[in-house]
Parts: structure tokens; sequence; C-alpha cells
């Protein structure tokens, strides 16, 4: 029997309670099926991986797509989903605050909120906005009375302005105006980790990893209670295509085909006859 949407919330703010579980992102439901698959206890959607394979580059989907997608990956799998839902869609609070009634909608079980701006010259909002914009996300979970847990992003390390005590600082008050879990993706070092992980106990932190380095144990040890990919599945996947392309393209090889799992392989995964 398909577990419910109030399950699935159950499940995952279970998750933060304790330990350190992996939450991989998948941008498709062929992939979010086979995550489910292997024993992941929940996954998380990525905008970048989304975005790319409609074409087009991250962050620039409009919301309603984003919602869509958002259904659709939760729909497909037994797994509580946590939502990539980037800035809001929107500067202002209350247009940020109706964009999360939406998103907690599509049946997502986490949902996150960051705060970049896309705007190169002033690449993070304002202090004050930013706790604002976070403060209007909790209202308006709040407001369905849904369990559905928020993600603070702060996303200083990402946009080129590397201050660990600017980060904390913005992290500490994300967490004081009503997110559940902190997350500052670019952050690599032990050290880092380590304090960021004292400074917003006892609230979880997730870590993103999308480039060899720290096992998951490695992880655990530190602190961190969730680890995410963000799009570095989807860029695996994408590496792949594009060595097989330029092979055929440049050299009329088909040798990177080499490489490839067999089609009894994959079609069997997804329940198909391998005949």
């Amino acid at each position: 029997m398909p577990a419910s949407v109030t399950q699935k919330r159950a499940e995952f703010r279970k998750l933060h309670e304790s330990g350190c579980f992996v939450l991989p992102n998948p941008w498709d439901v062929g992939s979010a099926r086979l995550l489910t698959s292997m024993g992941f206890k929940a996954l998380a959607s990525t905008s970048s991986g989304f975005a790319w394979s409609t074409g087009r580059p991250d962050n620039d989907l409009p919301v309603e797509q984003v919602l869509d997608h958002l259904k659709i990956l939760n729909d497909a799998t037994d797994l509580p989903l946590n939502a990539d839902f980037e800035a809001g869609f929107a500067d202002d609070p209350a247009d940020v605050a109706a964009n999360v009634t939406r998103g907690v909608a599509s049946g997502v079980a986490g949902l996150s909120i960051e705060d970049s701006t896309g705007d190169a010259k002033q690449p993070l909002y304002e202090m004050k906005l930013a706790v604002e914009r976070m403060r209007a996300a909790r209202a308006a979970i709040d407001a369905t009375k849904q369990d559905v847990l928020l993600v603070g992003r702060c996303e200083s390390f990402l946009v080129g302005i590397p201050d660990l005590h600017d980060t904390i600082a913005r992290l500490t008050a994300y967490a004081e105006a009503g997110a559940d879990c902190l997350y500052a993706p670019g952050i690599k070092s032990k050290e880092h980790i380590v304090a960021i992980v004292k400074a917003v106990a006892p609230k979880p932190v997730n870590l993103l990893m999308g480039a060899p380095g720290l096992s998951v144990a490695e992880i655990a040890d530190l602190g961190v209670r969730r680890i995410s990919v963000g799009g570095a599945m989807a860029r695996a996947a994408w590496g792949a295509f594009l060595r097989v392309s330029r092979d055929i393209a440049q050299n009329g090889s088909f040798a990177e085909f080499g490489s490839a799992i067999s089609y009894a392989e994959i079609n069997g995964m997804f329940g198909g006859d391998p005949f």
C-alpha cells in the first residue's frame, strides 16, 4: 500500500532526530524510482538537475513548472521528498509565503529556502530581509497545519563570500526564525562543518557533497545529520552522455558505449522484460 503524505512527513521528521542519512537528488521519475529501490530513506529534488533536463540553466524555471515537477516526483515514490525550493521564487516575504503554501500542497515532506538573490552585484539578501523571508516561510507552513520541515540555506560560500562568521550568524538567525534544519552549501573543511554544527545545535545540519571527499562515516562523526548531493548525480549522468556524444562527433567512434549499462539490466530495474 503506497505511503500517505502524512506518513512520509512523519518519517522524514523522525530521520532528523538522530544519526546521519544520505539524501540523494533525482531529477526525474526514473532516477527517483531507481534511488528508491537502492535503500535510501529519503530523496531531495535538485533545481539544477531538473532545469538541465528541460534544456534550461539552473534557477531559470517558473514556480509553476517546479511545483508540477515536485508533485510528479512525490507521487513517483514512497520515500519522503525534500524540495529544492530555491529562493522561494520571489523577493517579498509575502510572495515567498504564498509560494511556500503551494509547495506544501505538492506533497513534499521538506522545503528549503535560500538567501541568494541571483544578482551578482548583491548576491545575498540583506540579513533583515533574509530573516523576514524565512519567518514568512515558517508562518506559511504552520498555517497549512502540515508537518513540513523547513530548511534554511545560507549561500554565502557558493556566491563567493566565504565568511564563516557571517554564515553562522545567518544560519542561527534562520534557526531562530523557524528553520528546522540548516544548510550552508559550499562548506568543505572539517573545521567549518564542526563550527556550524555546534553553532546551530540542537537543530540538524545538512551537508552538500558534490565531489570526492569525506565519507559518510566521517561526515557522521562530525555531527552532520543529513547529506545531499545536489546536482552531482545529474552532472555525472550528463558527463557520461557527453563523453559518448563527443566520441562519436569528434572521433567517429562508439568506444564509449563499452561503459554503458546493458539493456537487460536497466530495463529489468524498471520491471520490464529484459528480452
